[in-house]
């Protein structure tokens, strides 16, 4: 199998542009105009980006992002600070269309619990978990699972909304509808008044 340089993802290129190709055909195009006589060759290049995570698993993740730092002197009073990171933008691809999911917002918070983690890796976390064909239900899950392996607690909360290509330009076509959903484990599934507070910074 030919693989891609650089980031070695397990991708076959040449298939890839022969399907390309082969669907330019089916929907009456011609692969060799000018206009689309490179298209195979980019959208090949493009699936490699875009799906960089498509063969790592939510463990992987966890451990490519696992730097973690604690002040052990601070530890007792951070065990009730909440950690809260807002609007972290991301795209990721619907495994049933595979049609763009876009205008993505994740926020995700966590109680430290013995270790914090460096700000950019949480945006990582959430970038990574985006580079697969994804279902947005279960974006959340993932974003939450690999946080609380890297942190070592359960307490993590993740709301994630976007709009989705296969609902606003085809099928029903309804433009600028946006679909939410939360995920909420440990003490925010549990805790009234966390759950509150995090809604609270939330809005």
């Amino acid at each position: 199998m030919p693989l891609f340089k650089g980031l070695g993802v397990p991708m076959d290129k040449e298939k890839i542009i022969m399907h390309v190709r082969g669907i330019l055909e089916a929907i009456g195009e011609d692969p060799d105009r000018e206009g689309l006589r490179d298209t195979p060759a980019r959208v090949a290049g493009m699936y490699q980006e875009v799906f960089a995570s498509i063969h790592l698993s939510n463990e992987e993740i966890a451990r490519q992002l696992d730097v973690t730092f604690v002040d052990e002197l601070e530890l007792e009073e951070m065990h009730e600070d909440l950690v809260l990171m807002k609007d972290i933008g991301f795209f990721s691809y619907c495994e049933h269309h595979i049609a763009l999911m876009y205008n993505m917002k994740a926020t995700v918070a966590y109680v430290p619990k013995s270790k914090v983690i460096g700000l950019s890796k949480v945006a990582r976390a959430v970038d990574m978990v985006g580079k697969r064909l994804q279902l947005q239900e279960r974006i959340g899950s993932d974003i939450a699972h690999v946080l609380s392996l890297i942190l070592d607690t359960e307490d993590v909360a993740v709301v994630v909304e976007a709009e989705h290509s296969c609902m606003t330009t085809r099928g029903i076509r309804k433009p600028g509808t946006r679909t939410l959903t939360t995920t909420f484990r440990g003490r925010f599934k549990t805790d009234p008044d966390l759950k509150n507070k995090f809604y609270a910074l939330y809005k």
